[in-house]
């Protein structure tokens, strides 16, 4: 995802309660301009990581993992040319962010290799991307960690209870009117959009 916004380092949007779906959603596709998905693991945390506990690593934040679960990360590109922006107004645009579809949590996650879990977009029933939980820095819990030091960096933590995305393991993929998404990652299970 880095190459394809090309931006030479992780960054990181928020996200709203209320634009979080489980398992499914049903969307407009005229409330995009123009929409598309990204296939991610998401964790949910059981524990806090303060400022305090900085600098992490992927392994130092495992502990703070309560659950993973595939997810699909809603997003939409408002502008002609993105690639003309710059960082900081992808920053303050959370990243194309608009919501997510979150999969059942999987609690038991520690079974797992995560980087070698393969993930899938399907529109309408056919493939149209995989990738590896690897893909996203290595390790989806790298991305956690990078985004517990950045907080920290500022004075901040991240609370028992937030949900963290950990980037698209498939390029992004546009979307049409009357699109059926479902993503896939093994051992993760599945989230679906329909797009009418």
């Amino acid at each position: 995802m880095q190459r394809f916004l090309d931006i030479h380092n992780p960054c990181a949007g928020g996200m709203f309660e209320r634009s979080c779906y489980r398992s499914h959603a049903d969307l407009r596709h005229a409330d995009f301009i123009r929409g598309a998905v990204e296939c991610e693991i998401a964790v949910a945390l059981a524990a806090d990581l303060p400022a305090s506990g900085a600098p992490y690593d992927r392994t130092s934040v495992a502990p703070a993992v309560g659950a993973c679960m595939a997810a699909i990360e809603l997003v939409d590109d408002r502008y002609d040319d993105y690639r003309s922006l710059g960082t900081p107004t992808l920053i303050a645009d959370d990243f194309f962010h608009v919501g997510c579809v979150l999969a059942p949590a999987v609690e038991n996650w520690r079974r797992l290799d995560l980087p070698t879990l393969s993930g899938t977009t399907s529109i309408n029933g056919s493939e149209v991307g995989r990738g590896r939980g690897g893909d996203v820095m290595g390790h989806p819990f790298a991305a956690l960690a990078w985004l517990a030091n950045s907080l920290a960096a500022r004075g901040r933590g991240l609370s028992r209870g937030e949900i963290v995305l950990t980037g698209s393991v498939v390029e992004t993929r546009w979307v049409d009117r009357g699109d059926r998404v479902t993503i896939r990652i093994d051992g993760l299970g599945e989230a679906s959009a329909t797009f009418a």
